[in-house]
């Protein structure tokens, strides 16, 4: 039989019983719907949860600190002292899929201007060849600071307020600096000065401006950044000018560091280093030790909405293979003068096979096709229910407007290929059967 001849037959076959073929194709639809419609809620809430989350926070940020605090197996809440040094830096930077590791030191400095008026600096020391790493945004100008251009440089935040004033006796007195023009000196004023030593002080040379996040929320936003080398040699320099005592105590601070950040090539590598900073008797934290196990909710999430559009689909095939079980008895005599004409059992195979592919495949097509309209229905007024699953916007707010039902490229073809495939499983025993029909026995039924 030419496979002209079989398109035709198949085709005819199915028309002459519109309302059958009609019904076992809408199954197909509603199964193609439903399986293409729960995969893509799935992957719109997935995708939403892991916008929301990168809002949170670098995904691939682990933080070590001095002070750990951390629930043991009773559930109650232990402090763990924590030796973080230079040692420790390097035993961290050899762990697989670390990208950077740097101390970070949080220390506050005074401002001085015209003598009089004072101001807080809130600064966080770090190794500047990791700042980009850790995802902070650009200096105004576009570009990022490194080691080779941070030195004697500070950089502020977007956010920073600095507020300079000084009591004159009777009241608090304001002025406007502008550091460009004005004299403006850096003192830190952790131990009392030595009487017998002129104090510390450095001037402001190279004052860096640091663009504002896209969240506003961000570390850069709010602190002064300083390279760590350059923050040593400052900070050796105040030590000398202190007391032997304050003196010894202040250089014994720059041997060991209250915070360390690292940077880790992909966020799903993350709970593996931080599995390998446990085996050096560290405790760590991270974003994603505490999301890890909500990804794997909607993960799973996912696969049960999909396995609820596999039952629908289920039931189209069920729905087909009746179809075709019911054509077979009512086409007993034609099989068996196809037979008798000499009609080849794999040509008949073909045919049935090719009618229940036929269903599946129109079924799976116009299933697609409805499925981008219920998507983007859904997508449209579906905005509030899909804050409510996803807990009201809870990471950073912003579910609401995320979109609910989300189909890729690939789901289409994926649809309409399971529908046609369905389809064949479905007709392939009645087909079977079809070719075991005795040709004789065939021609007495009426």
């Amino acid at each position: 039989m030419r496979f002209i001849d079989l398109i035709k037959m198949g085709a005819r076959n199915l028309l002459r019983r519109k309302a059958r073929t009609l019904l076992t194709v809408i199954g197909v639809i509603i199964g193609t719907i439903s399986i293409v419609v729960m995969i893509s809620i799935g992957i719109g809430m997935n995708r939403s949860f892991e916008e929301s989350i990168m809002e949170n926070g670098s995904m691939t940020v682990i933080q070590v600190s001095a002070y750990s605090y951390y629930q043991d197996d009773d559930g109650n809440w232990t402090e763990k002292k924590q030796e973080l040094n230079d040692k420790t830096i390097k035993q961290l930077k050899e762990i697989e899929h670390v990208k950077c590791v740097t101390p970070i030191i949080y220390g506050d400095a005074q401002l001085v201007a015209k003598k009089n008026y004072q101001s807080w600096l809130n600064l966080m020391v770090m190794d500047m060849d990791c700042y980009e790493e850790f995802g902070y945004p650009a200096l105004e100008d576009g570009t990022y600071p490194n080691k080779a251009n941070s030195k004697d440089a500070v950089y502020f935040g977007s956010q920073m307020y600095l507020s300079f004033g000084y009591f004159n006796g009777s009241r608090y007195v304001e002025k406007e600096i502008d550091f460009d023009r004005d004299k403006v000196e850096l003192q830190f004023q952790r131990y009392e000065p030595n009487p017998k030593k002129r104090p510390f002080s450095y001037q402001l040379k190279n004052i860096q401006h640091i663009a504002q996040s896209d969240s506003g929320y961000s570390m850069a936003d709010y602190y002064a950044f300083m390279d760590i080398d350059t923050y040593y040699d400052l900070y050796e320099k105040y030590a000398n000018t202190l007391k032997l005592n304050d003196r010894k105590k202040a250089l014994e601070e720059l041997k060991t560091y209250q915070n360390i950040m690292i940077n880790v090539d992909n966020m799903n590598n993350v709970t593996d280093v931080q599995d390998e900073i446990e085996k050096l008797g560290l405790k760590s934290e991270s974003e994603m030790q505490y999301i890890k196990p909500m990804q794997d909710t909607a993960k799973m999430l996912e696969l049960i909405l999909g396995a609820i559009g596999g039952v629908a689909m289920l039931v189209s095939a069920i729905n087909i293979a009746n179809t075709m079980i019911m054509s077979i008895y009512e086409r007993t005599r034609e099989i068996g003068i196809m037979k008798v004409l000499g009609c080849k059992v794999g040509d008949v195979k073909k045919l049935f096979l090719f009618e229940a592919g036929l269903m599946g495949f129109i079924g799976g097509t116009i299933g697609v096709g409805l499925s981008y309209i219920v998507s983007w229905l859904m997508n449209k007024y579906g905005g509030d229910i899909f804050s409510g699953l996803m807990g009201g916007g809870y990471y950073g707010g912003t579910t609401s407007s995320s979109a609910m039902s989300i189909i890729p490229f690939w789901l289409p073809f994926f649809a309409a290929g399971f529908g046609i495939l369905v389809g064949l499983i479905s007709g392939f025993f009645p087909a079977l059967r079809a070719t075991r029909i005795s040709a004789i026995e065939a021609m007495k039924n009426e």
